[in-house]
Formats: C-alpha cells, structure tokens, sequence
C-alpha cells in the first residue's frame, strides 16, 4: 500500500517525534525496553496499514490461543486504560505504536470469542473495540497473522483469551 520510501520516512519521522519528546522507559527490560510506547527500532508499519475490520475471532499462537482480528493480527489490552471507562490512557505517540483496533459497527461481529464485546468513542472519532470493558489496540511491531511481539511491553501491554481475559506472564 505504501512505498518502501514512505513507510522509511514514517518510522524516522516518528523516532524522531519520539527521541524529541523525551520519552523514556520507567523501567524493566523485553521487548521495547527504552522506549514506553514498544515502538521496534526497526522500521515500523505505519499506523495507517491497520485493517480496519473490527471483526474478532481467535487463533493459535506461541502464546496459546489469543484473540485476533479478521486478518489475523493480535489485538492487546493495555493495563494502564480503566476497564469498562469510555476514555483510554494510551495517546499521542503511544497511538502511533498502539493503533486502535476500530469498527463502523456498534456492535462488532466476534466468532469463538466469549467475552463481552463492545466499543468506546475513540479520540479521532472513531469506535474502538473493547473487550469485557478493555479498549483493543494493535501493536505495529506485528508485521503477519500470528506474531505477538507487543506481548509483556514494559509489563503493560497483553494479548487476551477468548474469554477477554488478560494473558500476562
């Protein structure tokens, strides 16, 4: 969808946005040690390239069964968004690691997922997905159906059970 040239000036773009705005890790190591929002040193997919189909479902992965979208990406919870609260935590630069998983439906349409499923109003406008109550997000350090690298980020960041249950640890 985008140029090679494209998503290289995104990534620097957003190092750059990231490296002026201070951030720092508050700690811990793993994945994204360094930077709070898990943002791969690699070249990144830019935000945009997230699917927009809402729909859920769940898959297999080294984690176990995890909850996914239509595509097959991983969605995550993030610990530090309230359960059940119609605002998220995660913003600004965090959006630009941690896409919202988004909808057009009020309610979206799961297949093997038996937690409850609903959506916020997100910051742009848009419906973001949430899961028992927990907005869902993309992690852009997943290039393919299956991978689960925003797993464990800075001790904040998890996939879910089928039952919307945090997987950590």
């Amino acid at each position: 969808m985008y140029s090679k040239f494209a998503r290289a000036a995104f990534a620097a773009a957003l190092l750059v946005t990231l490296g002026l705005a201070g951030c720092s890790s508050p700690g811990g190591g793993g994945p994204g040690a360094g930077d709070p929002y898990g943002q791969p040193a690699e070249e990144a997919t830019p935000a945009e390239e997230a699917p927009a189909s809402a729909e859920l479902t769940v898959a297999e992965s080294p984690l176990g069964e995890v909850v996914v979208d239509a595509k097959g990406l991983t969605v995550y919870m993030f610990d530090k968004d309230t359960q059940g609260a119609d605002a998220i935590a995660c913003a600004g630069p965090c959006l630009d690691s941690w896409p919202p998983v988004t909808t057009e439906n009020d309610a979206p349409s799961v297949e093997g997922v038996t937690g409850e499923v609903g959506t916020i109003t997100a910051a742009d406008g848009s419906m973001q997905v949430t899961l028992n109550g927990w907005p869902l997000y993309y992690f852009v350090g997943d290039e393919a159906a299956g991978d689960v690298n925003g797993q464990g980020v800075n001790g904040v960041w998890w996939v879910l059970s089928s039952d919307g249950e945090r997987m950590a640890g």
